[in-house]
């Protein structure tokens, strides 16, 4: 399982916290701590609770759990008097309060726009979309959201925010295509949610002579390009 909060990533299985791609060094007791303050973040975690599940009810000072909860802080770029992730609740517990995403760090890839003008030129742009989503889905250490998930989007005004918080997605790809007799430009463009930060961005012409070869090379390139940054 990823927690996906702020631009850090929080991985149970391989136990890291990485931001912005960079690992943070995490002790194994201060991790089990913010993971069970994540999974639990629909109500207040009281101390006893924390100690029991992470010294496992074993005796411990408060001085040390308060050490953990600090440390915990620190780590994730929180601080006892910002309170903006881990916040004390007086004499009840802790909570974490941060936005969270759950899953893997997912991707969505949104139906292409066609700006050709001609609705009949749909079958081009959401074919470009269809294969990209096939091509991502290879990927066996990644999700890909299903395209009947992604293309209920289609023609709606959405921001990508809303759209990745539906989903449950960290990445958003979001492109277009435009026609004009034998030529076509298409555009895409790779969005990290969690930063607001484009990843990759890439302009294609070419020669439609063959449309679906055309269609395999664009998915083949924007997926080449992308594909190190996730």
């Amino acid at each position: 399982m990823k927690f996906i909060f702020s631009n850090q990533i929080l991985d149970t299985d391989t136990r890291e916290l990485s931001r912005e791609n960079m690992p943070v060094s995490l002790e194994p007791q201060v991790f089990d701590l913010v993971v069970h303050l994540m999974e639990n973040r629909d109500r207040v975690v009281s101390k006893e609770e924390l100690i029991d599940k992470i010294w496992k009810g074993r005796h411990v000072a408060e001085s040390t759990l308060t050490s953990r909860i600090n440390a915990a802080r620190k780590a994730i770029g929180d601080s006892g008097s910002t309170q903006a992730l881990i916040r004390t609740i007086a004499r009840k517990g802790f909570r974490f309060v941060g936005s969270v995403q759950t899953g893997t760090a997912g991707i969505a890839v949104l139906p292409f726009i066609n700006m050709s003008g001609d609705r009949s030129q749909d079958y081009f742009s959401d074919g470009i979309s269809e294969d990209i989503i096939t091509a991502l889905s290879k990927l066996r250490w990644f999700f890909v959201i299903a395209r009947n998930s992604s293309f209920v989007y289609k023609g709606r005004s959405v921001h990508i925010n809303e759209i990745a918080n539906d989903l449950g997605v960290r990445y958003v790809v979001e492109g277009s295509v435009r026609r004009s007799g034998d030529q076509v430009r298409i555009s895409a463009q790779l969005n990290d949610v969690s930063t607001g930060s484009h990843l990759w961005a890439e302009r294609y012409d070419r020669n439609i002579a063959d449309v679906f070869a055309v269609q395999d090379e664009i998915t083949e390139a924007i997926v080449a390009a992308f594909e190190p940054y996730l």
